[in-house]
């Protein structure tokens, strides 16, 4: 399944799975939204799979948000998951 992305309220809607096959275009996207506004805020209601890539992607575009001192936040209930994976290393 390819990931789908929608926005609603200011909030992007993911569905599908962030993996090797889909991180390229997963970055690009959202580099572009980060560059431009303030604050980003992605939800990962949705998402089926995230493998050890998408959890990659997910630390590059926290790292561009940083250096560019933006905000880039995930919610939703695979969140959790990606908050302690990221305490842990």
């Amino acid at each position: 399944m390819a990931l789908q992305i929608t926005q609603s309220k200011g909030v992007f809607h993911l569905n599908g799975k962030i993996n090797s096959s889909t991180v390229r275009s997963f970055i690009i996207y959202f580099e572009h939204f980060i560059l431009k506004n303030k604050n980003t805020t992605i939800n990962l209601n949705e998402i089926k799979e995230i493998d050890s890539d998408g959890l990659k992607a997910i630390e590059t575009l926290i790292a561009i948000a940083y250096r560019h001192q933006k905000i880039f936040s995930f919610i939703g209930y695979n969140a959790k998951d990606i908050h302690e994976h990221f305490k842990k290393n």
